[in-house]
């Protein structure tokens, strides 16, 4: 029995061998991993990260793959995605708890339902809390981390550790949550409002989200963050990039920070994408471009890395 053999008797989740990666990432784009695990709980999660320790496994941990971009060479190693299995929400008074598999929408969705503010700019942001505490994900002037009280997490040698929000830095789409550390579970503190206020709020984000971004093509959200004093979709634009297509991949002529995948783009295809971007706004502003999407299973030997 190999390795993989003896990690899929162990595992009390789902265990997908050889898994096309393009099955779970928005893009509809990226080559197998070795496995993809979705864990029963926090003691089967446990048990995955001290076997893949043990035997030298790489681990990757992504939430719904919403801003994902995985090579067509797929991942040499174990992913782990909470996204089905951990999904407990409690919410007493204004204090929510949440489990890191929680998609955002309903976090958003139960909160305004009981009139606490503060999550309803996220409303229509994709991806699972883990993953939008990862990247500090908000929009239109939130940020998840605002209202964030405490979070547990597990490293990849299976110790559990739990922060304060204030022993944790947030900023643009920044966490400090180290690359080995798995949220398990987060809290948050909100506050009451008028529910007419709240739905204001709420309308704004979700008109906002539809006039702005393309939303009827496959995609990873916004690839680069704004550069200080700047929109990157405007930079793309300046240099005459929106529009521009390699193979079934477009840079958005809706909104030129979305790269848009029109049916069989390759992770390939994307990659020469964001490059050619990087290269002709340094060009023209001197400005580095730095990715908010994330790439895995990458060799960033052949090419500069990418951020």
């Amino acid at each position: 029995m190999n390795n993989l053999d003896k990690l899929k008797s162990l595992v009390q989740g789902s265990f997908f061998e050889n898994e096309p990666m393009s099955k779970h990432t928005s893009y509809g784009i990226g080559g197998p991993a070795l496995a993809y695990i979705i864990p029963k709980d926090k003691n089967d999660l446990t048990v995955i990260l001290n076997h893949a320790n043990n035997y030298k496994i790489p681990v990757y941990f992504i939430g719904s793959g919403s801003n994902l971009l995985v090579s067509d060479d797929g991942i040499k190693g174990i992913v782990l995605s909470p996204q089905k299995s951990l999904k407990k929400l409690e919410i007493n008074d204004n204090f929510i708890i949440a489990e890191s598999g929680v998609m955002l929408g309903k976090l958003v969705k139960e909160s305004i339902k009981r009139n606490l503010t503060g999550l309803e700019s996220l409303v229509g942001v994709p991806g699972t809390l883990g993953g939008a505490l990862i990247m500090n994900a908000g929009a239109f002037g939130g940020e998840i981390s605002n209202y964030l009280v405490s979070v547990d997490v597990m490293t990849s040698k299976g110790e559990l550790k739990s922060y304060n929000s204030n022993e944790i830095n947030f900023s643009y789409r920044f966490s400090s949550f180290k690359p080995d550390e798995f949220i398990l579970i987060a809290k948050f503190e909100l506050a009451y409002e008028d529910p007419i206020i709240i739905n204001d709020k709420r309308k704004k984000a979700s008109s906002g989200r539809k006039t702005n971004q393309p939303l009827r093509f496959r995609s990873a959200g916004s690839v680069f963050k704004n550069p200080k004093g700047y929109a990157a979709g405007y930079l793309i634009e300046k240099v005459g990039l929106k529009g521009t297509r390699i193979g079934d991949a477009e840079i958005s002529k809706h909104h030129a920070n979305f790269f848009i995948n029109h049916g069989n783009a390759s992770a390939a295809n994307i990659k020469k994408l964001i490059e050619l971007a990087k290269e002709k706004v340094f060009q023209e502003f001197d400005i580095e471009l730095e990715l908010e999407i994330k790439m895995l299973g990458f060799n960033f030997n052949q090419k500069a890395d990418l951020n």
